[in-house]
């Protein structure tokens, strides 16, 4: 019997030991949970950081913002930041190959200037009529390409030959080569950047319209006037093409590195959730679209922003987490810890 017990009590104790084991890593999986959800909970405190000195929105990706009075109000969802019909990188040029094209490679592209009408756009571009774009006289629904922003693969609409051929004339100097698209659905359909895939607080929601990255992106000015205290030629913060410009109330040069909410006015909050790390299109004088010969900012930037990135970082990509309105000169806030 004392054989027979002695091999119950051990069956009994491994039993327990296994239930220990299991309630241990239930507990830990969930302590794992609760602390990530925790730290991304929308804050409840406050503190003031500055005002939103400027707001840009580009219709089309790689040409000039929009160009609005000061007073216009935008309204902030999860396809990115709008003033009226307009959506910020709602459209975008293809080549031939339905491939995207941007000022990278034609810097010209930035003197391509929107403006609004009731009913949608008109573009205006040095020694070019001007044309207007209607929302609702678009091509046909069905006419759609499959194109990819940064290798990522979506389907877009095709707005018009006659879009097409004044684009193409514009930046190629030809009568075709280029095609006008535009976004067609109501929510963000594309996967997270893959260079972003590692970043723990973004969602795929935030990957916008046809957005590099994320759906907004902000720049601190005390960031940009710190560097060009750097530079021999100092550069427009439109030249980083962010969508909010912050005006600190206090000279706090790369402050954004550390934050991780942010609000704009009483009602829009936005997740900070990666560095924008640069690539060549800053080197483009956004008045002249000629590019820097010294390579700069991109240049001096790589010397003490590069970090653990192939390149160098300025601004942060936000997502949105609860939409709003904004304007300029609206208060700007980040997390009180």
């Amino acid at each position: 019997m004392g054989s027979s017990l002695s091999t119950s009590f051990g069956e009994s104790s491994k039993v327990l030991i296994g239930v220990g084991v299991s309630l241990v890593a239930v507990g830990g999986a969930s302590y794992l949970v609760y602390r990530h959800l925790h730290r991304d909970l929308m804050p409840t405190k406050w503190r003031r950081v500055g005002t939103l000195q400027q707001i840009n929105v580009f219709p089309v990706k790689s040409c000039a913002p929009l160009a609005v009075p000061d007073q216009e109000e935008y309204d902030c969802d999860l396809l990115g930041i709008g003033a009226g019909i307009v959506r910020d990188r709602k459209f975008m040029l293809i080549n031939s190959n339905n491939e995207m094209v941007t000022a990278r490679g034609y810097p010209h592209m930035v003197r391509i200037q929107p403006k609004p009408t009731p009913n949608g756009l008109v573009f205006s571009a040095p020694g070019m009529p001007d044309l207007e774009l209607d929302f609702q006289h678009l091509e046909a629904p069905g006419k759609d390409v499959r194109t990819a922003v940064w290798g990522v693969s979506l389907d877009a609409m095709l707005c018009g030959s006659r879009f097409d051929k004044w684009f193409s004339e514009f930046i190629l100097k030809k009568e075709s080569g280029l095609k006008l698209v535009y976004y067609p659905y109501p929510v963000p359909v594309r996967a997270t950047n893959p260079r972003l895939k590692d970043q723990p607080y973004i969602k795929k929601h935030d990957s916008g319209t046809f957005n590099d990255a994320t759906s907004y992106m902000l720049m601190n000015l005390s960031s940009v006037d710190d560097l060009n205290t750097r530079l021999k030629q100092p550069v427009d913060p439109l030249q980083f093409r962010g969508n909010f410009h912050l005006k600190m109330d206090v000279n706090e040069p790369y402050a954004e590195d550390h934050w991780q909410w942010i609000r704009i006015g009483e009602d829009a909050v936005f997740r900070s959730v990666a560095p924008c790390t640069r690539c060549i299109l800053p080197n483009i004088n956004v008045n002249t679209a000629e590019r820097n010969v010294d390579g700069e900012p991109l240049k001096t930037l790589r010397s003490y922003r590069l970090f653990d990135y192939s390149s160098p970082a300025l601004g942060i990509h936000l997502g949105l987490r609860r939409p709003g309105n904004v304007k300029a000169n609206d208060v700007i806030y980040v997390e009180d810890k």
